[in-house]
């Protein structure tokens, strides 16, 4: 009998699958698409509200399927296998195994700021593979190995690092408020500025109306909205918690929470240590402001103001703890999922085994190499602009699901039936606005979901032979 996981575990698991290395970097192109602090607070704060609302609707859906495979199951069973078919072959493509490969080359790159006569971007044959690339496959491969120990010893190497990266955090917090309460708070003199946004093409300053900006905070949302995702993670392992029906919507909650928590006062802590507007052509990271911030690297930025060199060290340590604890959570439940499937018969019939320690290693060792590949290929970062429309389209789908008193069994309280038709509204806008500002990548993401229909049909005739 294999070892079950609790709720702390669960809480752990959400965390850590959630920060990455997103919350360090992706403030900074936030600022300058949203050039008012107040707007670009709203990000996070949007995000917050988008992201514990959505667990808790999963929380519901996890007390009536506490299987594992999680949200494909929620949407096998709301709608259509093909429906659940379609969640799963997007999520195989692109969302779980691109988020991995670039959740390690991001490893990759902040070992290399360590080691940088060593980890380097530069090719070793022609104009492929280089150190880093070689480094973040090697990460893929040695997190895949000790996930086949079992769950028990997966959880355990998630939850000594999560911990480990929540406290860090906490410390960059506490310096930052610090900071900001010693500067008598002087970048928040400004917080409910005009909002004003930088033209890339340009180089400039722009002042824009009230209708222009809602635009481009429909658009600088999808930073936020990647930095907060995975929580629903934790549902693919749904059958290696204790009573699932109870610890799995607990763990959505918890989780989600503290973590957005966490990046409003890390975003906050910036604030105190840095200006939101900056010069791009700044001599110091402070006069470069957090909107400039040397490749988006705010994290560091923000230390190495404060600390000097040391600080930027801190920061690379930090991020290599955090983006490995992250993808060790995010490929221990992405191989739960492709078992799921693979007992419908719509994924590679070896999947569906489990080896000595309960572990689905078929499942991982094929997520892991696909990911690997995905690594070598140099389009991780392209795949996830593709998906941002396809994930929001199964969020919707999903929490969708939970008016369905078909499924739940009772009929939603008016309370939640205006917190989660809310929470859908604002979705529809989001996409909406995608396919408007940026109609490419959305199409695409779109177009990566239907591909999957015919794979479907093929499978369901291999099931019927």
């Amino acid at each position: 009998m294999k070892n079950k996981l609790n709720v702390t575990d669960a809480s752990l698991l959400v965390m850590g699958s959630m920060i990455g290395s997103g919350i360090f970097l992706v403030s900074s192109e936030v600022g300058r698409q949203l050039v008012s602090p107040i707007w670009w607070i709203g990000t996070w704060i949007l995000t917050s509200f988008l992201t514990v609302t959505g667990a808790y609707a999963y929380g519901k859906l996890s007390t009536k399927f506490p299987a594992t495979g999680g949200q494909y199951i929620y949407l096998k069973e709301a709608y259509n296998p093909l429906t659940g078919f379609l969640f799963g072959w997007t999520t195989f493509l692109v969302i779980q195994t691109g988020t991995i490969a670039a959740v390690a080359v991001a490893f990759a790159r902040y070992t290399g700021f360590i080691f940088p006569d060593t980890i380097t971007d530069i090719p070793l044959i022609g104009n492929y593979i280089t150190p880093q690339q070689i480094l973040a496959a090697l990460l893929i491969a040695v997190l895949t190995l000790a996930n086949l120990k079992g769950i028990s010893f997966a959880s355990f190497i998630q939850n000594i690092f999560t911990i480990t990266k929540i406290g860090a955090i906490i410390a960059i917090v506490l310096i930052g408020l610090y900071v900001g309460i010693s500067n008598d708070w002087i970048h928040f003199s400004n917080f409910f500025q005009t909002g004003k946004t930088y033209n890339e093409t340009s180089k400039v300053f722009e002042d824009v109306s009230t209708s222009a900006m809602l635009t481009l905070f429909g658009a600088a949302m999808i930073g936020p909205l990647f930095s907060s995702s995975a929580w629903n993670n934790v549902t693919f392992a749904s059958q290696d918690f204790e009573h699932p029906q109870k610890t799995i919507a607990k763990g959505l909650v918890y989780g989600s929470a503290l973590v957005c928590l966490l990046y409003m006062l890390t975003n906050l802590a910036y604030l105190g240590i840095m200006p939101l507007q900056g010069d791009p052509n700044g001599s110091t990271t402070y006069a470069r402001g957090i909107m400039f911030a040397s490749q988006d690297r705010l994290g560091s930025a923000a230390l190495q103001t404060v600390l000097g060199d040391v600080g930027a060290l801190f920061m690379a340590i930090l991020i290599m703890i955090s983006t490995f604890g992250c993808n060790n959570g995010i490929i221990l439940a992405g191989g739960r999922l492709f078992e799921a499937m693979a007992k419908d018969k719509l994924f590679f019939a070896k999947a569906a085994e489990t080896n000595s320690n309960g572990a689905p290693a078929y499942s991982l060792w094929i997520q892991g190499i696909w990911a690997i590949l995905l690594c070598f290929s140099g389009s991780y970062g392209s795949l996830l602009d593709f998906t941002v429309f396809a994930i929001l389209l199964f969020y919707f789908l999903t929490v969708l699901a939970v008016f369905k008193q078909r499924i739940m069994g009772e009929a939603l309280k008016m309370s939640d039936k205006l917190l989660l038709g809310i929470y859908l509204l604002i979705l529809v806008l989001i996409a909406g606005n995608l396919l408007y500002m940026k109609p490419v990548p959305s199409t695409i993401g779109l177009i990566i979901v239907l591909s999957g229909i015919p794979f479907y049909y093929f499978m369901r005739k291999n099931q019927r032979s």
